[in-house]
């Protein structure tokens, strides 16, 4: 994408739902199919899809304000040719597809917000316990909250599966600590044979897990674990444990405490995986929802951080061989000495 200045930008913001309704446009009738791997001319889009020329120009020229087109003019209408950026028609059914996350973030109260951020910084407009409550307080809550976390998995799932076979070596107690649904687990599961994967979540979250357990690929090696991890120690008997899109809801003293209970709870010579949205440009852009709509959350820090902060506390609390294994998303992977 190329970058634009702050004036252009006020105009895409400002302009914001129609450049969703372009790429929506552009997605249910198959244009980014052919846009993506291009180069394509004008007049042969046109053609294929049943398009006026001189109106699918104008609607390029809104997808390349955006950043996400490159075009090549020709002498006339027809032979100007495009291409898009690597990855568009992914991230638009990601981002605005009919199973999108931010279609599911779009059920939150966040417009109890709208209009009345001043006041909300202030402190005079937040949400209440029955709007958004966190942690959640009722059983509902807590199972709403986390088959939404669900949706957003796939960049842990690729991380995950990637390396797999360096993970699972030797190893085969995992306990997913904050697991959510077993979604992770259960992908573990079905990628190594010889693992046995326990979700520790509240008690709430037992059912989700179950519902998962009956569509895995073993539902014996898939467990769950029902607990507090503010009320008690981490179980024991685990040579892995991970800590998935959980610690950076805390703040930093609740993370350390998470960390060093796991290096208690770990076998010697197991090891802890972290993944979560380390701090970058593009994942706080991700991140915008939640970051808008907990401003009004004083309970929830949801306080992205760069992945140097993990590293130099697993070093500090004992951990060895402290590593980051590149992915769409970082896995920091770290060992309790034997």
């Amino acid at each position: 994408m190329t970058e634009v200045s702050p004036r252009a930008l006020m105009s895409l913001l400002f302009n914001g739902a129609k450049a969703v309704d372009v790429l929506t446009t552009a997605l249910d009738l198959g244009l980014l199919d052919e846009l993506e791997p291009g180069p394509v001319r004008l007049a042969d889009l046109a053609e294929r899809h049943g398009l006026k020329p001189l109106r699918l120009y104008k609607f390029l020229d809104c997808v390349e304000s955006l950043g996400l087109l490159r075009r090549e003019d020709g002498d006339d209408i027809g032979d100007t040719q495009y291409r898009a950026v690597p990855g568009l028609r992914e991230a638009v059914v990601a981002g605005l597809g009919p199973d999108a996350i931010e279609r599911d973030r779009d059920r939150y109260p966040w417009r109890l917000l709208h209009g009345r951020l001043a006041g909300s910084l202030r402190g005079e407009v937040g949400m209440t316990d029955d709007d958004f409550a966190w942690p959640p307080r009722t059983d509902e809550q807590t199972a709403s909250f986390e088959s939404s976390m669900s949706l957003g998995l796939g960049p842990v799932l690729e991380v995950f599966h990637r390396y797999a076979g360096r993970l699972w070596s030797g190893r085969t107690r995992f306990l997913d600590v904050g697991g959510g649904a077993g979604t992770l687990a259960a992908s573990v599961v079905a990628d190594v044979p010889h693992v046995h994967a326990d979700v520790y979540n509240l008690a709430a979250v037992g059912p989700l897990v179950e519902q998962t357990r009956t569509q895995c690929a073993d539902p014996a090696r898939l467990g769950f674990v029902a607990g507090d991890f503010f009320a008690e120690p981490l179980p024991g008997g685990y040579d892995t444990m991970a800590f998935v899109r959980v610690l950076h809801d805390w703040p930093a003293d609740v993370a350390r405490r998470l960390v060093e209970s796991a290096y208690a709870s770990l076998e010697p010579g197991g090891q802890l995986l972290i993944c979560e949205e380390f701090r970058t440009p593009d994942r706080l852009a991700m991140q915008f929802f939640w970051s808008y709509f907990l401003i009004g959350v004083d309970s929830c820090v949801s306080r992205l951080r760069e992945v140097s902060f993990y590293t130099t506390l697993l070093e500090k609390t004992g951990f060895d061989h402290v590593e980051v294994l590149p992915s769409a998303w970082e896995l920091v992977v770290a060992r309790r000495p034997a």
